[in-house]
């Protein structure tokens, strides 16, 4: 099979599995691309954080990012359609027939079933982020990351004693403090 197909299969895949939204499919991209080979863990994490500075919805963003790193201009737009794909087909075969179902004892049922492993997946991507940014296992042996957790601390000081900070100063802030600490620390 060429590469750019397993490309394509793997986001596809990954596309249609995700229920509830970015962060839930973070599991499912570090299991499939991650195994590959295709990029690293910190890697990821570092296009995890850029996916989100960037405008548009994350799982167009990290897919692009990931397909491009990979194999160019090709495997970005085939990962960007990859994970696109499957939702644009239930969407329309939902819109076509959602005033049939959503009444529907098992239609509503499924969806009770479905918040818990939404949060559950939501729940891996936060401990993935987390022991990524705090805990160095994969370039420094299992050290604690002091200086991020000085940051992580005092925007959390921050954002409580001050409730109307709006959340793009809250990523100046976090930047300058990244850029002044990393570049006065070794």
């Amino acid at each position: 099979m060429s590469l750019l197909l397993e490309l394509f299969i793997t986001f596809f895949k990954i596309g249609l599995f995700t229920i509830g939204g970015g962060y839930a499919m973070i599991p499912l991209i570090q299991q499939e691309v991650v195994s590959r080979g295709w990029i690293d863990l910190p890697l990821l994490t570092d296009f995890i954080g850029i996916s989100e500075s960037t405008p548009g919805p994350f799982a167009v963003n990290i897919a692009t990012f990931i397909g491009s790193t990979s194999y160019g201009l090709m495997g970005a737009l085939l990962a960007t359609i990859g994970v696109v794909l499957p939702s644009f087909i239930i969407i329309l075969v939902i819109a076509k027939y959602f005033h049939q179902f959503k009444d529907n004892f098992y239609v509503k049922k499924t969806m009770r079933v479905l918040r818990p492993a939404t949060l559950g997946l939501v729940a891996s991507a936060v401990y993935l982020i987390f022991s990524a940014s705090f805990i160095h296992v994969d370039y420094m042996a299992d050290s604690f990351n002091i200086i991020g957790a000085v940051i992580l601390a005092v925007l959390f000081f921050i954002r409580f004693k001050f409730k109307r900070i709006h959340p793009v100063a809250i990523i100046g802030i976090s930047a300058g403090l990244g850029v002044l600490l990393f570049s006065l620390l070794p």
